[in-house]
């Protein structure tokens, strides 16, 4: 079976220091229609590792495949098609109604109001439709900045999907939401998985959520796998980690 991410001797290293590496030879691999989570103490490169993965982080050494096609300048475009990206914070444009944020996804860059109107009629529509069903049909010309913390990432959500992705990557999208808003927006993640077979890699620091939604975990630390198997024993695995 093809993979969906293979990553294969990735090393990154801090602009600063050569010697100081963030990922130090990571290996692993996410499966088609796999609900995935990378834990890991702060600094340990979960978020570093989630951004290689989309091409936003250059390597010193290894290589990238999204779903069997090698990752390198000439064929970024043709990867992204296949990953939608969900930043920590959502990454939103505050200034701007959720409809214009959502398109952004499909511009990849800021849309003005002369090119949001100019919009084919198909894509506005599809983001109308993407909001209705994440429940923000009241809010689709709202300003993002006025709307709540679990409003906004269902708006990022929105605007991962425009594209129609196969794999969705998401870096840590409940920090800073309340517990009822963080079980929505993983709800929403497990129901792309579930209902569409989206594949599914998120950066996670709740160890209880981890093991309630995903399939498995990926546990980092300095920049090193140090754990990658079912999410049964993820309490044992961090208790060692802070033993250190």
């Amino acid at each position: 079976m093809q993979s969906a991410i293979e990553c294969e001797n990735l090393e990154t290293a801090y602009a600063v220091s050569l010697s100081r590496p963030i990922l130090n030879r990571i290996n692993c691999t996410i499966n088609p229609g796999e609900f995935v989570c990378l834990l890991g103490l702060n600094g340990a490169g979960k978020s570093t590792l989630l951004r290689a993965m989309i091409g936003l982080v250059p390597l010193k050494q290894g290589v990238i495949r999204i779903n069997g096609v090698t990752m390198t300048p000439r064929t970024l475009t043709q990867t992204r098609r296949d990953l939608g990206m969900l930043f920590q914070g959502g990454g939103l444009i505050r200034q701007l109604p959720a409809i214009e944020n959502v398109l952004c996804g499909r511009l990849g860059e800021l849309p003005t109001w002369k090119t949001f109107w100019g919009f084919p009629k198909q894509d506005r529509r599809l983001a109308i439709d993407l909001l209705t069903r994440l429940g923000l049909q009241d809010q689709i010309y709202q300003k993002t900045g006025q709307l709540s913390g679990g409003q906004q990432q269902r708006v990022a959500i929105a605007r991962a999907l425009i594209q129609s992705p196969k794999i969705l990557l998401a870096d840590e999208p409940i920090t800073g939401l309340d517990v009822m808003a963080a079980r929505q927006v993983m709800d929403i993640l497990s129901k792309l998985h579930q209902e569409q077979g989206m594949t599914v890699v998120v950066v996670l620091h709740d160890l209880a959520l981890a093991a309630a939604y995903a399939q498995r975990a990926i546990i980092l630390d300095a920049g090193r796998v140090v754990y990658d198997g079912n999410c049964d024993r993820l309490h044992d695995q961090f208790s060692q980690l802070l033993s250190y």
